[in-house]
């Protein structure tokens, strides 16, 4: 049997774009299963989720009551997917930032490597319609990242990844701390602090299709500082 694939898909709003990812996902290699993880979308997001998986075997919904931020919503997935026998997990964004078309490439990378992450900036800057503050901010966070951590990634805040099952198994769910933007910093950092490898590979960001950005200040200052929270605890060998 071959192994199978999930794709965690956090969703709040994403009314129009979810009736186009999903297929689009789908298509890409009959391996491949979406979970659909959503926080309450007042849209109707998590109904129309429903009647996607009502009729493809494929897909999965799991409603959550509340928005309760990117990383729970993650972690929930997480613990969806490791109670059945998928052998990799995905992150990806439900608004066609990440392109589904790469879908295959990383299942290409994970083959030697236990982390694959999707990187703006491995080969250049590869970010289509940010304007010039946000880009500045990501490229700047991203060094800003290495410097503390040491961590060998040049899109250490992206979140195009798949995880092999057992990089998560190694992580304990309630030990993580982050829930916005610092959330892909410390998922990455302690899965290269346990020892497993990891693997970037280009892709084209493009921003958001269809309705608005996530990210707010708060976010921000959460990740510049839990940062420095990650490397202390490494150092001090805390960091499970």
């Amino acid at each position: 049997m071959p192994e199978r694939a999930l794709v965690v898909v956090p969703t709040y709003n994403e009314r129009e774009n979810l009736p186009q990812i999903v297929p689009a996902i789908l298509a890409q290699d009959p391996r491949l299963d979406v979970l659909v993880v959503d926080d309450g979308s007042p849209d109707g997001t998590g109904a129309m989720a429903d009647a996607i998986a009502s009729v493809e075997p494929r897909v999965h919904v799991l409603h959550r009551t509340a928005k309760q931020g990117l990383g729970r919503a993650y972690l929930a997935g997480f613990a969806w997917a490791l109670e059945r026998d998928y052998a990799y997990i995905f992150e990806m964004d439900a608004d066609f930032s990440h392109d589904p078309k790469t879908l295959p490439a990383f299942l290409t990378a994970i083959q030697e490597a236990d982390l694959v992450l999707g990187s703006r900036y491995a080969t250049g800057v590869n970010v289509i319609n940010w304007p010039m503050s946000r880009l500045l901010l990501s490229w700047f966070a991203n060094k800003y990242v290495h410097w503390i951590t040491r961590i060998p990634l040049t899109d250490a805040t992206g979140g195009f990844k798949c995880f092999r099952r057992e990089v998560l198994a190694a992580i304990p769910f309630d030990q993580v701390r982050c829930n916005g933007y610092a959330f892909q910093i410390e998922m990455s950092y302690r899965s290269w602090c346990k020892g497993f490898r990891l693997k970037e590979i280009p892709i084209i960001f493009v921003d958001r299709v269809e309705g608005h950005s996530k990210m707010d200040k708060r976010i921000v200052r959460e990740a510049v500082w839990m940062v420095w929270w990650l490397r202390l605890q490494a150092l001090l060998g805390r960091l499970k």
